[in-house]
């Protein structure tokens, strides 16, 4: 998000008094048709990439304020009255014997680890909260001890942990003065905004630009130590690691000229006239062009720098050739897969990018996959989305080469809905059909909300293509999915409007990808989790059948899918008020299943409005339940850290500090709960009463 300075239009008076009919509007820019066979192409050098970024940056321009144009002024004097047409589209090692056995980050894939600002390795845990790094000694589980803090430049995001190599791989969100950057986006005198404590919640990604990776060497779990310090433009969307090669998925939407406004000043004048309001946005649109086109290609792409522990910089530049264009059109931004290799310390950061804006990722042990939604530039009947899958091939831990790309109808939920087996790409999509295009009595056009329907599309890379293998029948019509999961040769989708469908799939053959199951239940599933190849354990709501709140609470499921033509619910659990949440409601690493003691571990919060003060009607704890496919849900019992945030004595419900339990983990028979106040385990057969607590600092205040 980043503010604008403010616009001084006496270069557009004179266009603007000099003409004001209906022949100085400019038409919407046109929109492209859908690439059924989408394709990247590497540039083939810089000059060719500047001029691409230009000509997007200018036709996104133009896009913005050809809104204003039909959609926002106050209509007035001008020949036609305004209409109402379509909105506009999105801006889319330590000391100790180590425990049996641990749980670790909920990754969707096994050997693809998933970052988290949480990270364990059974002996030691590091925790992201605000701007620090906190590290532990975690067992002995009654040993739980604290034995290093260390500060992190900007608003760190996730970290990813290489036990066997002793590295944590720490991003953070800074703030980087750039070319173009609103003055109101620095403190008086032109210095950057202060980092301040958001508790892992990313209020500085208002403020940020650049992602720094920070490298630290854990082995001495007293002496942590930075190792290397990487900056590169952009922001933090995701990471994994496979062995010692690091994936970490940035974004940026280049730096916009300084001068450049994509929205107009408020004139009355020209606000109440329809032909003033035209005349001055297409001036102003040929000042923002001319402004576009005389940026450099290094100020619309400023190079990175490596920073090492001597405090030696060097630059980190970039290849044109290794920037990627799709022959879609697409908004104006890239995204970067940066490769970070653990075993070669002096290796240069791979860095593969695509000029394209960003989407979901999911990752194999082989392969990266990138997903893009289909820009529209102006709103127009028919519309619908599509979304195009670009495949990385991340066998070599230095770099990421394009292998091909290819095209679906509808957008994908989440990481879950893509998956990859032998070679398969499976794909959960929700299909917005073209929403009918009425007139009313007063010949004004009206618009309502889209039809969907769902479906699973496979697909296959043929000759630098993914071409579809096969696609099940469409499914739900009216809703869309929830929540995804593909095993094996198996498929799972949940759909919601009203009840929650389960349905079940069998993929046995990728070319023919077959719904063979249905089951209908009140409410919905958000995240499906895979016991065997016999059940599914599910955390989502449970709703009326009529869609109202009164009822709603927080629900796990056991489904029995041994026979997938009849899944059944074999067991189910509410928990909580209708005011309940949890953050594994919509985050799978917060959701903790450990199969070698069959528990089950949840954040929760609930509050008691009737309560007599904030504290004793707020509760804030982890969930703790046994799981076993015959007998279902049994509580164990919650572990409070209610007190923690009493200690503190700091109750704002803000960015900067929130009173909740939102990771867990479990070792041996113990079971830790995580906050933004500290770390406390309990054994099993007592999880009220803790054995030990390690709290943190309390968090720095703006």
């Amino acid at each position: 998000m980043r503010q604008w300075k403010r616009w001084s239009w006496a270069g557009v008076a004179a266009v603007v008094a000099a003409g004001c009919d209906e022949g100085s509007r400019k038409s919407p820019i046109e929109n492209e048709p859908v690439q059924q066979a989408a394709r990247l192409e590497a540039f083939p050098g810089c000059e060719s990439l500047e001029q691409h970024i230009e000509d997007t940056a200018t036709k996104q321009m133009r896009a913005a304020l050809e809104t204003y144009k039909t959609y926002y002024f106050g209509g007035g004097r001008g020949d036609e009255s305004p209409t109402t047409g379509a909105p506009p589209p999105e801006d889319s090692s330590g000391d100790g014997d180590a425990p049996n056995d641990y749980t670790g980050t909920n990754n969707q894939v096994a050997g693809v680890h998933e970052a988290d600002f949480v990270q364990n390795d059974g002996n030691r845990i590091f925790v992201l909260s605000g701007t620090r790094l906190y590290v532990h000694r975690s067992w002995p589980a009654e040993q739980l001890t604290r034995t290093a803090v260390l500060e992190v430049e900007g608003w760190p995001r996730e970290m990813l942990l290489d036990a066997e190599r002793n590295r944590l791989v720490i991003t953070s969100d800074v703030y980087e003065p750039r070319t173009g950057d609103a003055k109101e986006d620095r403190l008086p005198g032109g210095a950057p905004m202060p980092a301040t404590d958001c508790a892992g919640l990313l209020c500085g990604s208002m403020y940020n630009n650049t992602v720094k990776v920070t490298v630290v060497d854990v082995a001495d779990l007293a002496a942590p130590q930075v190792v290397e310090q990487v900056y590169v433009p952009g922001t933090y969307l995701n990471a994994r690691r496979v062995d010692g090669a690091v994936r970490l998925v940035l974004a940026d939407g280049f730096d916009w000229p300084e001068g450049v406004r994509l929205y107009p000043e408020y004139s009355s004048d020209i606000f109440n006239d329809r032909n003033l309001m035209a005349a001055y946005l297409d001036a102003l649109m040929t000042q923002n062009e001319q402004r576009i086109r005389a940026q450099t290609l290094e100020q619309w792409l400023p190079p990175g720098r490596r920073v090492a522990p001597d405090g030696a910089e060097t630059p980190l530049t970039y290849e044109c050739s290794s920037f990627y264009r799709t022959n879609a059109p697409t908004g104006l931004g890239f995204v970067s897969v940066l490769s970070l290799n653990l075993d070669e310390r002096d290796a240069v950061p791979g860095r593969t990018s695509l000029v394209a804006t960003p989407g979901e990722v999911y990752a194999s042990k082989d392969s990266l996959y990138l997903a893009a939604r289909h820009w529209w530039w102006w709103p127009e009947p028919g519309q619908t989305p599509h979304t195009y899958l670009h495949k990385f091939d991340i066998r070599d831990p230095n770099g990421a080469t394009y292998v091909g790309s290819g095209t679906v109808e509808g957008y994908i939920s989440n990481q879950f809905a893509m998956d990859e087996h032998e070679g398969v790409l499976r794909v959960a999509t929700t299909v917005e059909l073209p929403p009918e295009d009425t007139g009313n009595n007063d010949g004004v056009t009206s618009w309502t909300p889209p039809e969907t329907l769902n479906r699973v599309v496979t697909l296959i890379e043929e000759g630098g293509h993914l071409e579809e293998l096969g696609r099940s029948e469409d499914l739900a019509r009216g809703e869309r999915i929830f929540s995804a999961r593909f095993v094996g040769t198996r498929g799972y989708v949940v759909t919601f409007r009203q009840v929650d469908p389960l349905f079940t799939f069998d993929l046995s053959d990728p070319a023919n990808p077959r719904k063979v199951g249905e089951l209908k239940i009140p409410g919905f599933s958000t995240y499906i989790h895979p016991l065997g190849d016999t059940h599914l354990l599910t955390f989502g709501e449970h709703r009326n059948e009529d869609g109202t709140w009164q009822d709603r609470a927080l629900k796990l499921s056991l489904f029995d899918v041994s026979d997938l033509a009849q899944p059944k619910e074999a067991f189910t659990y509410q928990l909580g008020s209708m005011s309940s949440h949890s953050e594994a409601l919509h985050e799978h690493k917060a959701f903790t299943y450990f199969p070698a003691k069959g528990l089950l571990a949840l954040p929760f919060t609930d509050w008691d409005y009737t309560a007599p003060d904030y504290w004793s009607g707020f509760r804030s704890e982890l969930r703790v339940f046994r799981v076993d496919t015959a007998t279902g849900f049994s509580p164990v019992g919650t572990v409070s850290v209610r007190d923690m945030f009493q200690t503190i004595n700091f109750q704002g419900w803000n960015w900067y500090w929130q009173p909740t339990v939102r990771r867990s983990i479990m070792a041996d028979d113990y079971v830790y709960a995580i906050s933004d106040a500290g770390l406390r385990v309990a054994h099993v057969a007592n999880v009220q009463t803790p054995v030990a607590t390690a709290p943190f600092l309390p968090p720095m205040l703006p």
